[in-house]
């Protein structure tokens, strides 16, 4: 029987430029890369006032991790809740039924009973109907 080493570590990336793994240096790169642009077209100041929220975000996208997760992934998250369908609820307000009655022809707010299913009872006639049915296919 032939025996297999099993990959130790599998979660930590590997560390390609000195200290940096190939995103984080990717990330530095890119915020450098805008930092530059930045500095070649502007003045120095509005450059410096650009520069600083450039480079929060990059180092943020490189080293920050919030609960062990990169920062890529929480903001990722982020934009996709605040991007995408939301399901709202609200509690439905039952309102009395009209009924028309034909000695006046008018239509008239009269409460009419409803049998309202409770939870248990809902509950007891879906497990009696699921008994019935597995006796009838057994």
């Amino acid at each position: 029987m032939k025996q297999f080493q099993v990959p130790q570590f599998i979660e930590v990336e590997d560390k390609i430029f000195g200290p940096l793994t190939l995103k984080q240096f990717l990330y530095v790169l890119g915020g450098g890369g805008i930092i530059f642009l930045l500095y070649a077209f502007l003045p120095f100041f509005l450059m410096f006032l650009f520069a600083i929220p450039v480079a929060v975000f990059f180092w943020a996208l490189a080293f920050y991790k919030v609960n062990g997760q990169p920062f890529i992934k929480v903001l990722e998250g982020a934009l996709n809740h605040y991007s995408g369908a939301r399901l709202f609820l609200w509690k439905k307000v039952e309102k009395p039924k009209t009924v028309e009655t034909p000695a006046s022809g008018k239509a008239e707010a009269k409460k009419v009973f409803l049998p309202k299913l409770t939870e248990s009872k809902l509950k007891e006639l879906a497990w009696s109907l699921d008994i019935q049915h597995r006796g009838r296919n057994d």
